[in-house]
């Protein structure tokens, strides 16, 4: 799919209005998964936020990825399924794959940019397969995202300017844009799941 229609999917997963109830959801969801990430982060420096950053990343993709596929109401208690279902996974996913990103950056620049985006997926694949263990949801994003990188990445370019201008409203336009732009990257995926993987 072109970004247009990625982006057109998007707005209608949301409601198709900013003051919409799925929109003000949505962007509550995106709120407390930045906040708690934040949060944890001050109160245990330097781990704290490796600790939930799994777990709460997961939850918002099944948020997300659920309502996307069913249309039905979001649930907020859904974003905390991370830490009550399968902390334990949602916690090594994200911190191994934190530590790769990590490593392969310190090489350059671009090949952590490259690996971040073959395994931006990861979680959406947990979810999907909540039997994968942490090695089998990074091999098949990689594998969903062959040939597609450059396509998320313009996809998350595209959104630079919504963000600009979010910015210059106090920075609270910024809140309404998070819950767009993941809306956005959760149709991607369901886009790849539509498509036949080439290993």
């Amino acid at each position: 799919m072109s970004n247009q229609e990625l982006k057109q999917k998007a707005r209608a997963q949301l409601g198709n209005s900013l003051f919409s109830n799925t929109w003000m959801i949505a962007l509550l969801v995106c709120f407390l998964t930045s906040a708690i990430s934040g949060a944890a982060g001050s109160i245990i420096p330097g781990i704290g936020a490796l600790l939930v950053f799994g777990a709460i990343s997961y939850g918002c993709d099944r948020v997300f990825l659920r309502q996307a596929r069913d249309g039905q109401a979001m649930d907020i208690g859904e974003l905390f399924t991370g830490f009550t279902t399968c902390f334990g996974d949602t916690f090594v996913l994200g911190f191994l794959s934190s530590l790769f990103i990590a490593l392969w950056s310190l090489l350059l620049v671009i090949p952590g940019i490259v690996k971040a985006y073959s395994w931006s997926m990861i979680y959406c694949v947990k979810v999907d397969h909540p039997e994968y263990t942490w090695r089998q949801c990074m091999d098949e994003s990689a594998a969903m995202m062959n040939g597609h990188r450059m396509e998320l990445f313009l996809l998350d370019l595209s959104f630079i300017g919504w963000y600009i201008v979010g910015a210059l409203c106090l920075g609270l336009g910024t809140l309404w844009v998070m819950p767009y732009h993941q809306a956005a990257r959760t149709q991607f995926y369901v886009a790849l799941c539509s498509e036949p993987q080439i290993l």
